[in-house]
């Protein structure tokens, strides 16, 4: 439940692959500014940052690029073949990108942008969840999601796999979400479902709130 005075903070997330920007484009045309949590954490670890030094002390310099900064891929292949090195990687990151999270809701409140989506992939590990409102989960096909990370990151098909089961199971996504949103088919459709959630969500944080959407 969001705790954040003022505010309405909508969660999106959901499985990789399914689609999240899609649905993240809709709402923001409808008046909804946007936190894309892919973008924070690339941020937090940005070359010379505290959060990437914590980093490299765990998982060595080789993940380290000759330029100082962070070499995605070498940390893809350790975190996402062990569990327990994503779960320790997960611990590091994950107060940094809580903490620049709630300075942007902050700087879009001051702006007077009061209705916020959250786009955040990991939205429930981070316990980002805490600061919203409503949480929205987008899913697809386990096949549709494959084909989708291999085009979309040049992955093999092993490596898409390791991605995908690295993630919470649809399970959990559909029983703590307020609204489900499958994209495994036209995208005219996906965005006309994503208007009327958009649509409803807006509606109902206007009238609990007061909230003005710019």
């Amino acid at each position: 439940m969001n705790s954040l005075s003022g505010v309405m903070v909508i969660g999106l997330t959901g499985q990789t692959g399914a689609g999240k920007s899609t649905v993240s484009k809709v709402f923001s045309e409808n008046g909804f500014a946007v936190i894309n949590a892919d973008e924070v954490s690339r941020k937090v670890v940005e070359k010379g940052s505290k959060c990437l030094d914590e980093v490299s002390d765990f998982f060595g310099e080789d993940i380290i690029s000759q330029d100082g900064t962070l070499d995605r891929k070498a940390l893809a292949a350790i975190v996402f073949s062990d569990k327990s090195k994503l779960e320790m990687l997960d611990t590091i990151v994950y107060p940094y990108i809580t903490g620049e999270i709630l300075r942007q809701i902050r700087k879009h409140s001051a702006n007077g942008e009061k209705l916020i989506l959250l786009d955040a992939p990991t939205l429930f590990e981070s316990r980002a969840d805490d600061f919203c409102e409503i949480i929205i989960s987008v899913l697809a096909d386990e096949d549709i999601r494959e084909k989708r990370i291999i085009e979309r990151d040049a992955l093999t098909r092993e490596q898409a796999r390791r991605r995908m089961n690295s993630q919470l199971d649809e399970d959990f996504f559909v029983t703590h979400s307020d609204y489900i949103i499958h994209n495994n088919g036209r995208l005219d459709t996906v965005n006309e479902i994503s208007k009327e959630v958009s649509d409803k969500i807006k509606d109902y944080c206007i009238r609990k709130q007061n909230i003005t959407i710019r």
